[in-house]
């Protein structure tokens, strides 16, 4: 085994000494999210809890992440040290916030380690920083980690190709009642694949709500609809409304293990790619669809 201290000495194998587990880290360990996680990395081969994270001054703080994720202890304590953490694991997961995620994505950065991104509700200054922080370590950034969801933006880019300006386009989402932001960054991942199937630019074709006399339709536009209410856990429709027939492309989300089993099978999919931002489309092989 290699004796370099560095975050990827991970790979180094001699063909002879088994390689090391994945050390993954959890942003958010207490959250809903973050509990998956740990339960999936504990129930995948070849990577290991190495640490959680959640704000100082927080309750969960030196509480066992087994213990919160219903699964018994393992002797990983949740910590409020970020620079710490970072500096001895492999890749985070990270579901979390805005501002938390972007100053995660610098500390991966400067350790150049896997940075797993499932947070919401960036604005383009928040995504500015995203890529500047990918010239250093890989990132894999989406607003939705499951297979299922992917293949639905995939099929979306390519049925908004293949139908011509007379089917109109409308994406309709429901969350629980807690979520905060809106649309949801699944229907902007369905909103921007439909644009770029049609060749338009999202931000002038989408309507983002509608409300009392709004006239007739506007030619070529993307239309949004937000629901909220109940466990919802994430449902999400694209509907092709043409002349006299209507085509729905839709999902329905379970439980959020299956966004947790998603980000872990991204951290382990970037752990031997160069620096760069990365999306689910290209850990599933769904890029060119």
């Amino acid at each position: 085994m290699c004796a370099c201290t560095c975050p990827r000495a991970v790979f180094a194998n001699d063909g002879n000494v088994p390689m090391s587990n994945l050390k993954l880290a959890v942003a958010g360990a207490a959250g809903r999210m973050g509990r998956a996680i740990t339960k999936v990395l504990l129930e995948t081969g070849g990577v290991e809890v190495a640490g959680g994270l959640e704000a100082k001054g927080s309750p969960f703080i030196g509480r066992d992440m087994g213990e919160l994720a219903g699964v018994g202890a393992i002797g990983v304590a949740i910590s409020d040290d970020p620079p710490g953490l970072l500096s001895r694991v492999d890749g985070i997961i990270d579901f979390t916030t805005p501002a938390t995620s972007i100053y995660l994505a610098e500390l991966a950065a400067q350790a150049r380690i896997v940075h797993v991104v499932g947070t919401t509700g960036f604005s383009a200054e928040d995504e500015r920083a995203f890529e500047a922080a990918a010239r250093h370590a890989p990132i894999v950034k989406a607003g939705n980690m499951s297979l299922g969801v992917n293949l639905l933006v995939a099929l979306t880019r390519k049925v908004a190709a293949l139908l011509g300006e007379e089917f109109d386009i409308e994406i309709v989402e429901m969350h629980h009642r807690h979520k905060v932001d809106a649309p949801s960054g699944t229907a902007l991942m369905l909103g921007r694949a439909a644009a770029e199937g049609r060749g338009i630019d999202l931000e002038e074709k989408a309507v983002w709500c509608r409300h009392g006399h709004t006239g007739p339709r506007e030619e070529g536009a993307i239309g949004f609809a937000t629901l909220r209410g109940g466990t919802v856990v994430g449902d999400h429709a694209v509907i092709f409304a043409g002349p006299e027939e209507r085509i729905e492309l839709a999902h329905k989300a379970g439980s959020r293990e299956i966004f947790a089993r998603g980000a872990v099978k991204a951290a382990i999919w970037a752990q031997d790619k160069k620096p760069g931002l990365y999306s689910m489309l290209d850990v599933l092989g769904l890029a060119d669809l």
